[in-house]
């Protein structure tokens, strides 16, 4: 502590420093305060170019929040599953828009940083599917963020390979994980867009979501998932209804 305050000291001794700073004496310990951007230069100083500050300007501050949530279920054994495609969207998303979605949090892996003037919050539930409202809810809760501010990416079993469908509202139309957010959060008034993956009339639903698509179809929602992210964009940009008269 004594070396610390010897170098603030040295530092901060000039003439043209000493109106930036103040010695203040509370038994048994000398407090000094300095301006934060005395400190921060005085840190730099000694670790060099290891660290970058980060600034955030006013127009930050005052941000809209906007939610994105890739439905799934976690774990490698389901990476590539049908049932994963609002993961893999949240992947390239978070690519386009340099984002680490890392930190596990509100019972998610989930990032942030800004788009189009607007802080952008990257959302996979880490619980599996059917349990992926507490997650939803709890982000929108915390961030205090709107229904409507909400967009979810998932698949579904009644659109074709390669087909998405973009909506502002609604029901669940029997997909579990849209049910337990529509049950944790009290509305269907969120937009959503769906993936088609197909059906089979051969095999079990449940198998067939968790299962890995033909070659051929996985090149279709490929396809599917690139215009899901561009769809993103667009909804971020300019809100859902010019997103739908555009990719649906």
């Amino acid at each position: 502590m004594s070396n610390m305050l010897s170098k603030l000291r040295k530092l901060f001794g000039s003439s043209k420093a000493a109106a930036t700073k103040r010695e203040v004496s509370y038994a048994p310990f000398r407090v000094i305060i300095v301006r934060v951007e005395d400190l921060v230069s005085f840190v730099r100083k000694k670790i060099g170019p290891r660290i970058k500050p980060i600034y955030y300007t006013d127009q930050h501050k005052m941000a809209e929040v906007k939610i994105i949530v890739g439905l799934g279920n976690p774990g490698r054994e389901y990476e590539g599953t049908r049932h994963n495609a609002g993961f893999e969207v949240i992947d390239l998303l978070a690519e386009r828009l340099g984002i680490e979605v890392k930190k596990k949090k509100f019972g998610s892996l989930m990032g942030e940083g800004f788009f189009d003037d607007k802080k952008v919050l990257l959302i996979k539930p880490q619980e599996y599917m059917n349990r992926s409202g507490q997650a939803v809810a709890t982000v929108a809760g915390f961030y205090k963020v709107n229904n409507e501010d909400i967009i979810v990416v998932t698949d579904d079993l009644a659109l074709e390979p390669g087909r998405i469908r973009l909506r502002a509202k609604g029901s669940a139309g029997g997909h579990n994980g849209l049910q337990d957010i529509i049950s944790k959060i009290g509305s269907g008034e969120f937009s959503r867009i769906r993936i088609g993956i197909g059906k089979s009339g051969v095999i079990p639903t449940k198998d067939y979501v968790l299962g890995r698509p033909s070659p051929a179809d996985r090149t279709l929602i490929k396809r599917a998932r690139d215009r899901a992210k561009e769809a993103v964009e667009c909804w971020l940009r300019y809100g859902i209804d010019t997103a739908m008269n555009k990719y649906n």
